[in-house]
């Protein structure tokens, strides 16, 4: 299970069909886990907090956010999403294909804007919060396609499209100035993103410093500086952490055997698995699950 399926599985609500690429998720943060860790994918998200306070990262960009924000993520940007200490926090997940907005290669829209912005050549708010003059009509688009959505009148998919694209405007015409984007090298993000996107994708497999070090093309001492100075810890313990987080979701929302649930998170002792999963989450496997 990598993070997109755990996601999946998780879902409370999908508000639209297969054929219409705009889907929604309602996720509570501790309840239904304690944290996203950092990742990437090809779709839009926005993340609009219901209720409660949380902190979200995007390309390391790291910010406290409450009730009533809307972070908005392009295609391909790393982000995670955790709980701030002793508070809690509600959010609307929404996942989006660029291809919605987009009519063809030979659209004016996706040519001069749409894709400008997803490919970050247009730099825009990545935090949209009350302090920002357009907060009220972009937090209205959501809104409004909010209620389209839970009501699904008959061609809603259109204004659904109508608000998203309002929404993109809202964004362009209230862009940052080139300087004002936060300053990340590319080339340092698309390494980091090769890595993050191979352990999302091998995590229950056997990994080393070695085959990281080859992945990148480093050698194994300078992978480890470049890991640490990025991500602010060593790449092993970001793995046992990333892993130790697919266990607890396994736990949650599966009826695997702890042994079981230590071997599909890509643990192949037991008794390691136990001792660091209780470090993170003040108990063991099997108590944890029945708290």
């Amino acid at each position: 299970m990598n993070l997109n399926e755990y996601q999946n599985y998780h879902e409370t609500k999908t508000h639209t069909a297969a054929d219409f690429p705009y889907t929604t998720y309602l996720c509570s943060i501790p309840l239904d886990f304690t944290q996203v860790p950092t990742h990437w994918h090809s779709e839009i998200e926005l993340i609009v907090i219901k209720k409660g306070r949380g902190i979200v990262s995007v390309d390391f960009q790291r910010q406290n956010v409450s009730a009533g924000d809307i972070i908005f993520i392009r295609p391909g940007r790393l982000h995670s999403i955790e709980q701030e200490p002793g508070r809690s926090m509600e959010y609307e997940n929404i996942i989006l294909k660029p291809d919605l907005l987009m009519s063809g290669q030979n659209d004016l829209c996706a040519v001069r804007f749409v894709t400008p912005l997803m490919t970050g050549r247009l730099p825009v708010d990545t935090f949209i919060t009350p302090a920002l003059s357009y907060y009220k009509d972009a937090s209205d688009c959501i809104r409004q396609i909010d209620l389209l959505c839970g009501t699904t009148p008959e061609g809603y998919q259109l204004a659904v499209k109508g608000y998203l694209f309002q929404f993109v405007f809202l964004l362009i015409t209230h862009r940052l100035k080139e300087e004002e984007e936060p300053a990340v090298q590319s080339k340092t993000l698309e390494k980091l993103k090769t890595i993050l996107k191979y352990v999302e994708e091998h995590y229950t497999d056997h990994i080393t410093i070695e085959d990281m070090a080859a992945l990148t093309y480093y050698s194994k001492s300078h992978f480890m500086k470049f890991f640490k100075a990025h991500m602010g810890s060593g790449f092993i313990e970001y793995l046992n952490d990333y892993r130790l987080t697919m266990a607890e979701r396994l736990l949650r929302s599966s009826d695997l055997s702890v042994l079981e649930v230590a071997e599909q998170s890509g643990f192949d002792n037991l008794s390691y698995f136990n001792r660091i999963f209780k470090r993170k989450y003040g108990n063991s496997p099997g108590k944890y699950r029945g708290s």
